[in-house]
């Protein structure tokens, strides 16, 4: 008996021999290739990779299905199974020394705007990545600056990833079949990032940020981390709106902070004529 797909673990399991055969082209893996899958549930994609590479790691979190499929991978290939949760997982453990790895997933509907994020932590790791994402997800992805959908997820993907729409696939091609239609993408990071981070984490909150309070300028949602005139200083109009700055401004913005942190930590310190040892003043 086939497992039943569980909707706490937003399981949509690929059953359209058409939509994997596009899969496969897209893919198109080589013997040598280190591939993961996230998610199998049944293996649609599974087993269809299989025989085309020599090792196939596979994340999967729903146990029930961790037994069929090794059972079934016998007679196809090398199939390694880590019952583990991908949000948690460390993908680099998977990577041999100077090996960069090719990820395949549909990604679970409900958790795959963070999953996205804990993928690219990694990149540094990955030579490419092929998903389905919900349409919606996908099109905020390759949103340009100015659009409604360019957001936090837009800015974030596209400073670590060449982000490339390759096919839709309806919901018919899924059991049970989702509310929304999918797409799937190919994501090739750069690496390093493309234009170059300082901060990495100062980048994400800054971004984060920006985009809190979408309907509000610059100078309100980023009030606290970056002054108006340090704004105007890299050409950024302090009444502008988050979603109309490019994806390069936003790196060079969060650079110029981390190094004005930077240099503020930096600064030695004096004693101040006539206050007590304590009272410290910066060295402008």
């Amino acid at each position: 008996m086939s497992p039943v797909p569980r909707k706490r673990f937003g399981q949509h399991f690929l059953r359209d021999r058409a939509v994997i055969g596009r899969i496969l082209e897209a893919v198109a893996p080589r013997p040598e290739d280190h591939l993961v899958e996230i998610g199998p549930g049944r293996g649609a994609i599974t087993f269809a990779l299989l025989p085309l590479v020599a090792r196939l790691d596979a994340v999967e979190l729903d146990r029930d299905l961790i037994d069929p499929l090794a059972r079934r991978a016998a007679g196809y290939g090398a199939l390694i199974l880590h019952q583990a949760d991908a949000l948690r997982f460390d993908f680099s453990t998977l990577a041999r020394e100077g090996e960069r790895l090719r990820l395949v997933g549909n990604l679970p509907y409900n958790i795959s705007t963070p999953l996205l994020f804990h993928l690219l932590a990694q990149a540094d790791c990955l030579r490419d990545l092929h998903v389905m994402l919900q349409q919606e997800v996908a099109d905020r992805l390759v949103a340009a600056p100015g659009s409604r959908t360019y957001g936090r997820l837009s800015v974030m993907v596209q400073t670590w990833c060449r982000a490339q729409p390759l096919f839709g696939i309806p919901a018919e091609a899924f059991f049970p079949p989702p509310q929304v239609a999918s797409t799937f993408l190919r994501l090739l990071p750069h690496n390093p990032a493309i234009p170059a981070i300082h901060d990495r984490q100062g980048h994400a909150r800054l971004v984060a940020q920006a985009f809190s309070q979408r309907r509000k300028t610059l100078r309100n949602t980023l009030k606290g981390m970056v002054p108006p005139e340090q704004l105007a200083a890299l050409g950024i109009d302090p009444g502008q709106r988050a979603e109309q700055l490019e994806v390069a401004t936003f790196a060079a913005l969060a650079n110029a902070v981390s190094a004005r942190a930077g240099e503020s930590l930096e600064k030695p310190t004096r004693v101040l004529p006539g206050a007590p040892a304590e009272a410290v003043d910066p060295v402008s």
